[in-house]
């Protein structure tokens, strides 16, 4: 079993650290080691629309050559498809001659779009979880888990960093795991294409469809389909499967141990088996990196095919009617 990490020393962290970018991840790590007591400046390009939105939260801002030049970290947390054009651009010509770079996910140090010169300490710290949760559950006193890795230790106390990075976050108030920049990019990219994104929303998808074929009202399908899938999660969440089934019917409960396996059977099995090949492989790699060189065209078309979608027109209309109710209710 992992050890769960739940200590880091936060005097590490007595430079100014650079935070690179001001969105779902950037805004929380900004705040979050601002609350802390670690010196933050958040470096945007200039003219960028997140340069009042920072510095109205009480932080420093800086164009991203000046926060980087005296930073004694800088955390690179921009979308994928950026952040080679901004590190070689903006962030290493700059960057200090002792300065730790530090990513919140592997994808661009473990292809090779991004290679830190020798000198450099190379660090991970992944929360897991979505930059707004990061940033709530720490105001509320609580933590996100996150994982640690190190890729290039020039100092000898690449660990010791991140692990203090980690603490300044609020990750230890939940617990710190290790990992490898290979391991967190494989599994990060595996469970979203598989399970948490992919695979969520086509099983959503086909149930929801099946029932629509069979003349069923899209609206019913939506609910059963959809809709109630929170209330599931959020009893996983809580407590995993065990609560999950002792929360419902037994009829649900006899309807999971019997239908389960059929729709996700060993062909499906076999499939996330291929997924997870290619992206060990490489190959999703290829196909990702090569459409975000060419515009990212297929990536919009993609985009506009699911918007069209019937139960995207569907769940549109009943969420609009349950927010009306909702604000009837309050009224």
């Amino acid at each position: 079993m992992a050890t769960i990490l739940r200590d880091g020393d936060l005097s590490l962290l007595d430079g100014t650290v650079a935070v690179v970018g001001y969105g779902s991840q950037g805004h929380a790590h900004a705040l979050n080691l601002h609350d802390s007591g670690v010196k933050v400046v958040v470096g945007l390009r200039e003219g960028s629309s997140s340069w009042g939105d920072a510095e109205a939260a009480g932080l420093a801002v800086a164009s991203i050559p000046d926060a980087v030049r005296d930073a004694q970290l800088v955390s690179l947390l921009l979308p994928d498809q950026v952040q080679p054009q901004v590190f070689t651009e903006h962030v290493e010509p700059d960057l200090g001659e002792n300065a730790a770079v530090l990513f919140a996910h592997g994808f661009n140090v473990l292809y090779g779009r991004i290679a830190p010169a020798a000198g450099h300490d190379v660090i991970m710290v992944a929360p897991k979880g979505p930059g707004h949760v990061v940033r709530r559950l720490f105001t509320e006193g609580f933590g996100t888990p996150a994982l640690i890795a190190v890729e290039q230790d020039a100092s000898g106390r690449a660990r010791d960093l991140a692990l203090a990075y980690a603490v300044g976050i609020g990750a230890a108030r939940a617990g710190i795991l290790e990992t490898t920049f290979k391991e967190e990019t494989e599994t990060d990219l595996f469970g979203e294409q598989a399970v948490l994104c992919g695979g969520t929303t086509e099983l959503i998808r086909a149930g929801f469809e099946t029932l629509v074929a069979a003349g069923y009202q899209p609206e019913i399908a939506y609910y059963e389909c959809l809709h109630e899938l929170k209330l599931i999660v959020d009893l996983l969440w809580e407590g995993g499967f065990k609560h999950m089934r002792w929360s419902i019917s037994d009829t649900a409960e006899f309807g999971d141990y019997v239908s389960g396996p059929r729709v996700i059977d060993s062909h499906v099995r076999e499939r996330m088996q291929a997924v997870l090949d290619d992206i060990r492989s490489g190959e999703f790699a290829k196909l990702w990196i090569a459409e975000m060189d060419s515009g990212e065209a297929g990536l919009r078309g993609h985009r506009a095919e699911a918007a069209n979608q019937l139960i995207e027109t569907v769940g549109e209309e009943l969420r609009s009617l349950m927010r009306r109710e909702d604000a009837s209710a309050v009224g």
